[in-house]
């Protein structure tokens, strides 16, 4: 997100313990109750302080060790956990191998989008109330709507089965909240996005000052996504087709692929016409061991995970002076085969054993070393940050949460994956990277997605969405009827009346 960080007030929050791989810990909190003071929400600008606070859980995707991207990652067919050792971080260890339980699953992936909930919560509770211009009230409520919707999605994509929490609660309150199906967490989903749709701006415009703010555009993309899961293919496509347009051109919310793929993740890009829901980082908050994973935690901490550990430019040599990193997400030989001959190969896979036989680079095996790294978030040298803070935790590229091309591919899937346009959605994918037109099917699409959104953090997903999980990840541990959701906290069991997913 670009919106500016500010020191909020904690609003009604619970916190656990997390703990974080490389001999790193922070942060244990016990549970306390709302401590918002009742006066805060006095006026606009400490209304939108309390919006800065509820955007700023999104940065769940990249910003700490246990983000969405590395461990989605782990956990499907295209990258391993890695890392130094077997034993570094183990909610992203048993996740590759399918032995996660509730001890090792991060409590982090359940507490913090929960939090997301809880800030969005209290926002809504307050704004009303607040003397504000109501135009912009109306927005800020819109926004504080979407956000409790998307970081819904995030928990009932990960967990199945959560409790739905539409208004803040006490800590006394928080034990006795029963779990919901997760058709009645779509539901609220669906009903906040719709809500919030006609009080948000079409588009965002001041890329300065409000680039990864909601829009009508992005929203309605959310609310296809969310059709698209819950199996309600003709109104994914009727929201998707509103915000993707003519394939391969400008829709009517000014979203356009990008000319050249590998400019998408440049570490200088920004936001671009392809971004539809984006996060940004920077390299300006100056964050130490100290408070990463707080809330002056904002940079991309992905960057440093997926790089090689021990790298070294042999002098004279003409391979790309990376920064180095921790060695997460290495690449299986799986999807190493699977993009030879792809254009998009040279901006998603790093083969530094090729650059390493050539007496061009060194580098230190780790563990699940394949010799291929996730190049399109490694950083280089160049990159490091000269301010202050620790410079693996400071690194500024942006992700992308959801993407145009992202956007096409599930429109044409939800179109059945036949007809004029969904051929056109997925040749407009292919041909801006100079691949030519191939038959549309769900297949297609498929292999498209995995090709395209590598190592994005949606393929694991993908294959539970598709019902195609079971197949695919039965030689990594996957047991049908079990991972298709992640196991509940043991944190979160204990003196509650949550129960555990099945078969865990």
């Amino acid at each position: 997100m670009k919106l500016k960080h500010l020191v909020y007030p904690v609003v009604g929050i619970v916190f656990t313990t997390l703990t974080i791989s490389c001999s790193k810990e922070y942060i244990e909190i016990k549970p306390q109750g709302t401590f918002l003071e009742e006066n805060y929400y006095a006026n606009a600008d400490q209304a939108y302080t309390g919006l800065v606070a509820t955007y700023d859980i999104m940065g769940k995707q990249t910003k700490t060790f246990e983000n969405m991207i590395t461990m989605m990652n782990a956990g499907s067919d295209d990258f391993n956990a890695g890392g130094g050792s077997s034993s570094d971080g183990a909610g992203i260890q048993s996740f590759n191998d399918y032995t996660i339980d509730e001890s090792t699953v991060p409590p982090s992936f359940w507490n913090d989008f929960f939090q997301g909930v809880n800030r969005a919560n209290v926002l809504l509770q307050k704004l009303p109330d607040v003397p504000m211009d109501e135009n912009l009230k109306a927005r800020f409520t819109a926004e504080a709507k979407t956000l409790r919707a998307y970081y819904y999605f995030e928990l009932v994509r990960l967990f199945g089965n959560v409790p739905l929490i539409t208004v803040p609660l006490l800590t006394a309150e928080i034990y006795d909240v029963p779990q919901v199906t997760a058709a009645e967490v779509y539901a609220q989903i669906e009903t906040d996005l719709t809500e919030a749709i006609p009080d948000l701006p079409m588009t965002i415009t001041d890329l300065e000052n409000e680039g990864g703010r909601f829009s009508q555009g992005s929203t309605k993309a959310l609310l296809g996504k969310v059709y698209l899961y819950e199996g309600k293919n003709e109104l994914a496509a009727e929201q998707f087709v509103a915000v993707n347009g003519t394939a391969g051109g400008t829709s009517p919310f000014g979203y356009r692929l990008v000319d050249n793929y590998a400019d998408l993740f440049l570490s200088t890009v920004g936001f671009n016409s392809e971004g539809i829901i984006e996060i940004a980082s920077t390299s300006g908050a100056n964050v130490d061991y100290g408070n990463w994973g707080g809330g002056q935690n904002e940079g991309n901490t992905v960057s440093h995970m997926v790089g090689p550990r021990g790298f070294s430019l042999i002098a004279g040599s003409d391979a790309p002076d990376y920064a180095g990193g921790w060695s997460f997400n290495t690449v299986t030989q799986d999807l190493y085969n699977a993009m030879q001959g792809d254009p998009r190969f040279a901006t998603t896979i790093a083969d530094l054993a090729a650059l390493q036989q050539q007496g061009k680079i060194t580098y230190t095996p780790a563990n699940q070393d394949t010799g291929y790294f996730l190049k399109k978030f490694m950083p280089l040298n160049s990159d490091k940050t000269t301010g202050g803070g620790v410079v693996e935790l400071n690194y500024a590229q942006n992700v992308y949460v959801m993407r145009l091309s992202d956007s096409y591919l599930m429109e044409a899937e939800a179109l059945g994956g036949n007809g004029a346009r969904a051929q056109a959605l997925l040749d407009a994918v292919r041909a801006r990277v100079g691949l030519p037109s191939v038959p549309v099917s769900i297949d297609a699409i498929m292999t498209e997605r995995r090709l395209e959104l590598a190592g994005e953090g949606h393929r694991w997903f993908d294959l539970v969405r598709t019902g195609r999980a079971a197949t695919v990840l039965s030689g990594a541990g996957f047991t049908a009827g079990k991972n298709e959701v992640l196991p509940i906290p043991l944190n979160e069991l204990e003196n509650t009346v949550i129960v555990q997913n099945p078969n865990y």
